[in-house]
């Protein structure tokens, strides 16, 4: 998921939570009416599940709309949430068949069955939006439904479809609200998820109120909950420290979180070890300056990850030197294996081979007001000139804006974060580096789509070990993306509020109704 955040470990997330004795103090039962406020930077691309691929829409759909399974906290098998049962059919791995909960109703008060969900898969591939999550269900045939029953038919093996189906690409939406060949417009939402959205306003607030009719995998809903968007980092520690907000995350300054302290009165602290990763990502089409390899090549051996970890984010997030990262199955170090230490001499020399004419020059695009990406561009740049190889133009935009240029394929170069879809390395591999894939990079490699394609027939997912590692080899070889750094997770509360631990545990959920008042 474009953040793009969480590490998990083979088979089980660790969540390294600080203070979380004080944090199971019973709530206060007279404060369930009470608004817990929550301010972030991540915004909303779209408010309609088929236009929208990044973690800040992800956090919002998993409060407002139900898919079938869904994850429990820290988990990494997924668990009923809409659906009564799931399961494959048969030992192939190409039939998936899910059963409705009985009483799931939309806000018209009409029952939902399995029309509803075949049709909101159906128009996730159909819409195909340049923004949207289609390339995730890129080996669902066909889906078809009879009453409450619903039956998936995959175009190959895909032991992790259950693990997209608990994502927002698999949220159900009414089929009676939503058009079917085009993205829904507006500020409504007509989910089934723990919250109604009762107030919307682009890039300033969502305001959620707890879904009486809700039934799926909680216990209960929590408490309402006003979510409020701020521009950048800064601004948000501004709302922070003004007790504008009663929790705060995703995502303060570096300088803030490296400052973080769970002995300071006041806020309750919460850092966790995440596999949120965040990458270069390159143009690799013919009308590209970076479309050669070697000029790829020439880039991986100059950038400095220690040095942008250590300036730019204070240490509070680590160099990566693989596709996958640090704590997930199939994690290597390919980029560190290839390109071991900075060497200028062996940039140049495949430049010269690649007959480029010095300083090459290309366009670094970046998301404004979105954590540090603008000093980050800077010190990538600063990198790359040092050397006299490259030339560098710096473009900031828009985050939605942002987001279609890189997908029309006019950025030569431009770094996204990424939050893993669900704990399974295969999140790494189709979106970011698949033909076709989400990041729009216009890389395509035959030997790379079959490994993707292999990893996902074993149901024992360590079983695909082998083809991850090959996978990286083969990316650090062809060079369409460069990682950066892994990042930690970090929430900050008030002393007041409990379950700030739950917004980002590894699984992709936003836990907003963990969340209570103590």
């Amino acid at each position: 998921m474009r953040s793009i955040r969480m590490r998990i470990l083979a088979t089980l997330l660790v969540l390294a939570a600080v203070g979380v004795g004080g944090w199971q103090l019973l709530p206060s039962q007279q404060d369930d009416s009470r608004t817990i406020t929550v301010g972030t930077t991540d915004g909303v691309t779209s408010l309609d599940p088929a236009g929208a691929y990044d973690a800040g829409s992800w956090a919002l759909f998993s409060n407002v709309f139900q898919s079938l399974l869904t994850f429990e906290p820290g988990g990494v098998t997924p668990v009923p949430d809409a659906a009564r049962s799931c399961s494959f059919d048969g030992t192939d791995l190409r039939t998936y068949r899910c059963e409705l909960r009985e009483g799931l109703t939309f806000p018209s008060g009409r029952a939902m069955t399995g029309e509803d969900v075949k049709f909101s898969f159906d128009r996730v591939k159909r819409i195909k939006s340049d923004v949207g999550p289609s390339s995730l269900l890129d080996t669902l045939a066909s889906v078809s439904a009879s009453g409450r029953d619903v039956t998936f038919h995959l175009s190959s093996p895909d032991a992790t479809f259950p693990l997209k189906v608990a994502t927002g690409a698999g949220a159900i939406v009414d089929r009676e609200k939503y058009p079917a060949k085009a993205l829904r417009t507006g500020n409504g939402v007509d989910g089934t998820g723990p919250y109604n959205l009762t107030g919307y306003t682009k890039d300033k607030q969502a305001t959620l109120a707890p879904n009486t009719h809700y039934r799926g995998a909680i216990s209960g809903t929590g408490r309402p909950v006003e979510l409020r968007y701020y521009g950048d980092g800064n601004a948000l520690e501004k709302a922070w420290k003004g007790k504008q907000v009663d929790v705060a995350t995703r995502t303060l300054p570096p300088e803030v979180l490296a400052g973080l302290n769970a002995s300071d009165p006041g806020q309750r602290v919460s850092e966790a070890d995440s596999s949120e990763i965040r990458n270069l990502y390159f143009n690799t089409r013919k009308a590209s300056p970076l479309h050669d390899v070697r000029v790829r090549q020439a880039m991986a051996w100059l950038i400095d990850r220690e040095k942008l970890a250590a300036t730019v984010y204070k240490g509070t997030v680590d160099p990566l030197y693989s596709l996958i990262p640090t704590g997930i199955t199939g994690h290597t170090t390919s980029y560190f294996d290839a390109y071991p230490r900075l060497n200028k001499a062996r940039a140049r020399a495949l430049l010269t081979d690649a007959g480029a004419a010095l300083p090459v020059r290309f366009t670094y695009g970046y998301a404004t007001g979105r954590g540090s990406g603008a000093e980050e561009a800077a010190e990538i740049k600063r990198q790359l000139e040092a050397t006299g190889l490259f030339k560098v133009t710096l473009k900031g935009y828009e985050w939605t804006d942002f987001q279609k240029r890189w997908a029309s394929g006019k950025l030569d170069a431009y770094a996204v974060g990424w939050v893993a879809d669900f704990p399974d390395p295969d999140t790494y591999g189709g979106p970011l580096v698949g033909t076709n894939g989400t990041m729009s990079t216009g890389y395509s490699d035959k030997s790379v789509d079959q490994l993707i394609t292999a990893s996902q027939q074993y149901a024992d997912r360590g079983e695909a070990t082998k083809d991850f590692r090959s996978l990286q080899e083969a990316v650090a070889r062809d060079v369409p993306v460069i990682p950066l750094w892994q990042a930690k997770e970090y929430v900050v509360s008030s002393e007041e509020v409990g379950g700030g631990q739950y917004l980002s545990d590894g699984t992709g959920v936003f836990r907003l109704w963990r969340l209570t008042w103590i």
